[in-house]
């Protein structure tokens, strides 16, 4: 019976790996369009917050983006922990998870609190608008949260990127192309906003679907680490 279930658990867990290109993807579709600037062009940005595509895209591809990050960070850790990387599939687990629980503070300001601020402007408070836009959007809590959060995140790819390069029957490039993917994205992506964003979420993407399809047809039993991941 024990035996069945931890295959069963090994099986949910490479089918769990399907949330990350799926996650990698509404990364992607939610970077499409980029919203102005609203310290120095607050009236294109009132009209841009307050579209439905906007809403749309942060409770579509923001919020549940996350909710699929979650499960893929939950999977790939206990793919990893049960081929012997423990540290190296808990630390990516914990970190996704973190990372994926915070970041959905700031997508649910950008989704309910964004758009009324916008509507505010529109509707003749220009000069208020402004002010509460750096009070409710941009206090330095959500900043310090945000940057947070980017940096677990980061820290849960890069540690699974490692894990699947060290480990003998995945494929070593897709873990390297996981890596850089959540430099593109987070790091490069978040200071620059523009194009990179979509190339990382279109690299990550590859490369789960890489990972995800070769994990699902060669299962590990348990107790059996792979030769390069036993010291993770």
């Amino acid at each position: 019976m024990q035996r069945e279930d931890g295959d069963a658990i090994g099986r949910y867990a490479r089918l769990g790996l399907w949330a990350v290109p799926i996650y990698a993807l509404l990364l992607g579709a939610g970077t499409i369009t980029h919203q102005p600037e609203p310290q120095t062009h607050l009236g294109e940005w009132s009209r841009y917050v307050t579209t439905d595509e906007f809403l749309v895209s942060h409770l579509v591809a923001s919020i549940g983006g996350a909710v699929f990050g979650a499960l893929g960070a939950v999977a790939l850790g206990i793919v990893f922990m049960r081929r012997g990387s423990v540290r190296l599939g808990l630390a990516g687990l914990l970190t996704g998870v973190a990372g994926n629980v915070l970041i959905t503070s700031l997508f649910g300001v950008a989704a309910y609190t964004q758009p009324a601020i916008g509507r505010f402007y529109l509707a003749g408070h220009q000069d208020l608008a402004q002010g509460l836009y750096y009070d409710a959007a941009q206090p330095v809590a959500l900043v310090v949260v945000g940057l947070l959060s980017v940096a677990l995140l980061s820290a849960s790819f890069i540690v699974f990127g490692v894990a699947v390069a060290r480990t003998s029957d995945l494929p070593r490039l897709a873990g390297i192309g996981l890596a850089v993917s959540i430099v593109l994205f987070a790091l490069v992506g978040f200071v620059l906003d523009n194009w990179v964003q979509s190339v990382g979420a279109a690299l990550m993407t590859v490369c789960a679907v890489w990972i995800a399809v070769v994990a699902r047809g060669r299962a590990q039993p348990v107790g059996q680490p792979d030769r390069d991941s036993v010291a993770g």
